[in-house]
């Protein structure tokens, strides 16, 4: 039997990070019913199999889901942007998240991880910025998936969340625990989100995502800049945010 771990610590506050909303603008359009980013991926990179784009990362032994996340985020950014397998090694993953946690197995903040990756390269890959979303707004959330490729995201995990993830069924809202998981989210329907975690995807219905997420990412590759890239997301106002936040 594999072993499940979690590893995210509870959501950080910190006034200065930018917000999906405050760059949305009237040309931003409404979301598909449905976005499966996860195909275009598989179809640009010639590998269908999620255990090997996105495998476990160490994350059955490890607390570093907040790191395995960030390493699935990459190989979708990859796939989604430039059409090339990058898939982060498992010795890398676990070499960085003991280094951004002191070498003790004691979990991370995703806050944290996300500032350190707009600061340094992971893994050959280094981010534009990193906005917050409402997790609360489905809207934004499914609009951040379409614009971006996917969605950087923590739950406060539910008491039925591995057995659900064996089973293969979708997970549903129940009995809160005191752990905390982050996963990435790839896709959505009407009935729920698509999540990568654990070497295999998984989904979750909107009613657990609204009973158990509590921060959810917007990430932006250096591609952002580009024309074109996400019409309706105000990319010159953020870029003018982040110089004003750094200094």
């Amino acid at each position: 039997m594999p072993g499940y771990r979690f590893g995210k610590h509870p959501p950080k506050q910190d006034y200065r990070t930018l917000r999906f909303a405050t760059y949305t603008t009237s040309k931003l359009a409404a979301p598909p019913a449905s976005v499966d980013n996860l195909a275009r991926v598989y179809k640009d990179v010639g590998v269908s199999d999620p255990a090997k784009l996105f495998p476990m990362d160490g994350n059955d032994t490890l607390g570093d889901c907040t790191i395995a996340a960030v390493a699935h985020a990459i190989t979708v950014y990859q796939g989604f942007v430039s059409k090339t397998k990058v898939i982060m090694a498992k010795n890398a993953v676990t070499k960085l998240y003991l280094h951004l946690t002191g070498g003790v197995d004691g979990g991370l903040n995703e806050l944290d991880v996300l500032n350190y990756w707009q600061s340094n390269v992971v893994d050959g890959d280094k981010i534009l910025a990193f906005v917050k979303i409402d997790p609360k707004n489905h809207v934004h959330v499914q609009q951040a998936v379409q614009l971006f490729g996917g969605v950087y995201l923590g739950f406060q995990v539910q008491q039925n969340c591995i057995q659900e993830f064996d089973a293969r069924q979708p997970w549903t809202p129940g009995p809160l625990t005191t752990d905390g998981h982050a996963v990435f989210a790839t896709g959505y329907d009407q009935r729920g989100v698509t999540v990568l975690t654990w070497g295999n995807t998984q989904q979750g219905t909107w009613a657990w995502w609204d009973e158990c997420v509590d921060e959810a990412y917007a990430i932006l590759p250096p591609q952002a800049k580009k024309a074109g890239f996400c019409p309706g997301f105000d990319i010159e106002a953020l870029t003018a945010d982040l110089n004003q936040v750094a200094h």
